[in-house]
């Protein structure tokens, strides 16, 4: 009896689980949808109308630089990570041939507790890759060969034709990124998934187009070549349009249907964040949650207040600074707006990332000393000792337990100095080679300190003695300051200063 009772108690929250607040079933439309794909889409539905998630997108070539850009200049580190996959020659901020290094940073961000978004500005079957975004003067109209522009009405109906030489083409196309999207089904990422945004806009060349030869049949198409032929499971399907403007951009005319999507989602620049839009997204959404998968600016506290069911947005890359500090530090004081490592987001996000097999988030953030820094001479404390044999200059790139330190030193009269250092975090010694010097570097038990001791023996006179130099790191003034307690031992006794570094820019 007890076993059975276990069981159905056990079938009981699973059923319970599954259901929103209105009865919505949160289940995936996917067909078997991967655990981590229903803990993400059921932990979307849990903050519905409650809470709305901060989000950065970045360019394919800037790896998470816009996030952490973001992260410096608002004072929150976005929770959604958003990236395309691109479509333009190497080289391009937005070039294709980055796809697989997208995959790692993708399956990096999300283990450090992000939410990983991905869109795709197609190329069209018309082309191969790389194209541009806009077409070339002069080009073929058609033999489209960039993201903007159209198809004409039989090449269209061509792409939506199975045995069509532009349809095998679309189909090859879209297999090569389900083969990237699989890399991250197999890594347990879930993801985002956006396919042929702004959809409703006559911009891009699957847009705009109603009838039997639809936008939305070529999302449906897309939704059926993943789902039933490439059997991904990991996908949250992100249905997205912009905002009706014009006559011929009515939501509903470009609805693929409910058992298609999951998420529906609104592109808004130009702070136009009209309430019918959101009315009248929320009347077709029927439950399903709702995004603003692109925005120039966030929503003000006040669209929040008359639009709570927003539950993330996704700042453009390259916009973050369309908002001003002042405003940034409003979102900072609403509790309904969440960054990565807000308290009320680590709360509820780490049950979801148990049931999708990930460790639960730790409550304290570790430090984050990546990017370039310089010696500001008038905050430090030198001991009127001035900046002889201290750095003026530090590169730091951090990637988990391990650190990357360039420190610039400068010669009086010869070209500057370079020293680098490759520690590791976890208090092993580390030899250098060449010279006798022992490195020890750890970061403390709350990760927001860390320490690095030098020993280095030295011989001279034939006499052997040991300098030892010991720092204690930490960051201050919201992350822009690192503060550097240098203590050095030495036959001529014991230096002590405190060195502040500027933050200038984010590796």
């Amino acid at each position: 009896m007890r076993v059975n009772h276990i069981i159905l108690t056990a079938f009981v929250f699973l059923q319970a689980a599954c259901l929103s607040a209105s009865g919505q079933t949160t289940m995936p439309v996917t067909t078997n949808a991967s655990p981590e794909a229903k803990a993400l889409l059921q932990f979307l539905y849990s903050i519905d109308g409650k809470f709305t998630l901060t989000g950065q997108h970045n360019f394919p070539a800037a790896a998470d630089k816009n996030s952490k850009f973001a992260a410096h200049y608002s004072g929150k580190t976005p929770v959604v990570f958003g990236t395309d996959f691109g479509f333009a020659k190497a080289g391009d901020k937005d070039s294709h041939l980055l796809r697989e290094s997208l995959v790692k940073e993708a399956e990096r961000q999300y283990k450090m507790g992000a939410i990983v978004a991905l869109c795709w500005h197609a190329v069209p079957p018309t082309a191969n890759e790389p194209v541009t975004f806009q077409p070339l003067p002069g080009a073929d109209p058609a033999n489209l060969a960039s993201v903007q522009g159209q198809l004409t009405d039989q090449q269209f109906k061509d792409v939506l034709t199975p045995g069509t030489e532009l349809y095998n083409k679309w189909a090859a196309q879209v297999d090569s990124i389900a083969f990237y999207l699989k890399k991250l089904q197999v890594a347990h990422v879930p993801v985002l998934w956006r396919p042929y945004h702004e959809m409703n806009g006559n911009w891009f060349w699957w847009g705009n187009r109603v009838g039997q030869y639809s936008t939305q049949a070529l999302y449906r198409q897309m939704f059926d070549r993943f789902v039933k032929f490439h059997k991904l499971n990991n996908l949250i399907w992100v249905w997205s349009v912009d905002r009706p403007s014009k006559p011929g951009m009515e939501f509903e005319k470009y609805y693929p249907g409910d058992k298609y999507l999951d998420i529906v989602a609104l592109d808004v620049y130009g702070s136009d964040f009209k309430q019918d839009y959101y009315d009248q997204l929320v009347s077709l959404s029927k439950g399903k949650p709702l995004a603003l998968a692109e925005v120039g600016n966030p929503p003000s506290s006040e669209i929040l207040g008359s639009q709570p069911r927003w539950g993330f947005w996704m700042i453009w890359a390259g916009m973050v600074r369309n908002t001003t500090k002042k405003q940034y530090e409003a979102f900072a004081n609403n509790p309904r707006i969440l960054g990565l490592n807000d308290a009320a987001y680590i709360d509820r996000i780490n049950p979801f990332r148990v049931r999708a097999r990930l460790s639960p988030l730790p409550l304290i953030t570790p430090a984050d000393f990546n990017g370039e820094w310089v010696l500001n001479e008038d905050k430090s404390n030198l001991n009127a000792g001035g900046t002889a044999n201290l750095s003026e200059r530090l590169t730091i790139a951090q990637s988990g337990d391990e650190l990357h330190l360039r420190r610039l030193y400068t010669d009086e009269w010869s070209e500057p100095q370079v020293r680098v250092e490759k520690l590791k975090l976890d208090g092993r010694d580390i030899k250098a080679e060449g010279v006798e010097r022992i490195t020890t570097a750890k970061l403390s038990g709350q990760s927001d300190t860390l320490s690095i001791t030098f020993k280095l023996k030295m011989n001279f006179g034939g006499q052997s003695f040991l300098i030892k130099t010991s720092e204690i790191w930490n960051l201050q003034n919201k992350n822009k300051e690192l503060h550097v307690i240098q203590t050095t031992s030495s036959p001529r006794g014991e230096t002590r200063v405190t060195l502040v570094y500027d933050r200038i820019s984010y590796q």
